[in-house]
């Protein structure tokens, strides 16, 4: 196989992968949605300045933070208490979210 054609399907795969990630169910996003309401707000602006609005955010980035936080990696600030959350989240319900969040402006 070429090394132009090796690249050619390397990239292929390399998209394929974000596809999948961000390919989650936006209604079923926002059904699982009320628990973060309480601080992320009901249309994903913050209710207080110390929580992060997740309206618009990259559906990867939220992927990626939310396993994060489930996976315990990440420390500090709020994360016991995202860690609490995220904890009971299957890798389909993060893809949800993750959908409904970066759907919303």
């Amino acid at each position: 196989m070429k090394l132009t054609t090796c690249f050619i399907i390397g990239i292929a795969a390399i998209m394929m992968n974000s596809l999948a990630i961000a390919a989650g169910d936006v209604a079923a996003g926002k059904a699982k949605s009320a628990v973060c309401s309480t601080c992320h707000g009901a249309e994903g602006i913050a209710v207080m300045p110390v929580y992060p609005n997740l309206a618009g955010q990259n559906a990867e980035y939220l992927v990626s933070a939310l396993k994060a936080y489930r996976d315990k990696q990440r420390q500090g600030g709020m994360a016991a208490i995202m860690q609490m959350q995220a904890n009971n989240l299957s890798d389909e319900d993060i893809a949800n979210l993750a959908a409904y969040y970066s759907s919303l402006k």
